[in-house]
């Protein structure tokens, strides 16, 4: 072990010593009181999925919910309602980061582009996200992803337009990198197996790989978070005191250093135990009943 991760090692459990779970919970709820720079708005009630239609209603009952916490929301769609989430998070005085969801139906990722483009024009987004994690999954080909960024570019001026993926993904592909405006990268120590001890070490060197593959142009964190229960991936474990950790450490980080933070997740969503395993479910601030877990 180096002696900066020992260094690092003693002051996460220096921290966290002798603290009890209620000791948590309201060292917690003192950060959460303080606002976080941003947050991914999950509008799936239970028993629906993406694909299903939203209405208003349950997006602005949820954005109540959270906008006394965050200045920024991330929206990951703009089909089938979400592309309301903008608009409804402008009338509660949040900034919007804006994603278009590409996969591989070629007519839907028509119909993401074409409403993005919409309402960027119409004036209810701060940032355009061109896909997520598109070539993470394998679903389009370097070639068409990049048409479809500059197409956004091309017919949208006055904002930033990047591209959501794994902060390593930017370094693969320096066209990308190259064609964003903005790095909109997801770190997630908890997906590569990090012990929640070294985890923010961890977060901190994949933004500053990032930061390099960019050569100068800003980062944003666009997901990041831990889950509050599940099996454990190698050395990351589950726990809703892992959850906390993680959330008070990332948003100390985040306001110390001035990163850009989207956390990830607003609420629990059952219907991603599928695509991510048991841990999928527990990724929320709130629970899928909308009830604060910590």
């Amino acid at each position: 072990m180096s002696i900066r991760k020992e260094k690092f090692l003693t002051l996460a459990t220096l921290e966290y010593a002798n603290k009890t779970t209620e000791d948590l919970k309201q060292m917690y709820r003192q950060v959460l009181k303080k606002g976080m720079h941003g947050l991914c708005f999950s509008p799936y009630l239970e028993g629906q999925e993406p694909g299903d239609q939203i209405t208003e209603d349950q997006i602005r009952k949820r954005m109540e919910i959270i906008s006394p916490y965050t200045k920024w929301i991330r929206s990951f769609s703009c089909t089938d309602g979400n592309e309301a989430i903008p608009k409804i998070a402008q009338e509660y005085g949040m900034k919007t980061l804006v994603g278009a969801w590409l996969g591989n139906d070629i007519e839907i990722n028509k119909k993401e582009i074409s409403n993005l483009i919409k309402l960027a024009n119409d004036g209810y987004v701060d940032i355009a996200a061109v896909g997520n994690e598109v070539m993470y999954r394998g679903d389009l080909s370097e070639y068409e992803l990049l048409s479809h960024i500059y197409q956004v570019k091309k017919e949208v001026t006055g904002i930033p337009v990047g591209y959501v993926d794994a902060y390593y993904e930017f370094v693969d592909h320096p066209r990308i990198t190259e064609a964003c405006d903005i790095i909109l990268a997801n770190c997630y120590p908890f997906w590569e197996g990090c012990d929640l001890d070294y985890s923010l070490l961890y977060m901190k060197d994949m933004y500053h790989r990032a930061l390099r593959a960019g050569n100068g142009k800003k980062v944003i964190i666009s997901e990041t978070g831990w889950p509050s229960n599940g099996t454990n991936l190698e050395g990351a474990f589950p726990s809703y005191e892992n959850a906390m950790k993680y959330f008070i450490n990332t948003q100390k980080w985040s306001e110390e250093d001035d990163i850009e933070v989207f956390f990830f997740s607003s609420f629990d969503e059952s219907w991603k135990v599928g695509p991510e395993g048991d841990v999928g479910a527990y990724w929320g601030i709130w629970d899928k009943n909308e009830e604060l877990k910590y």
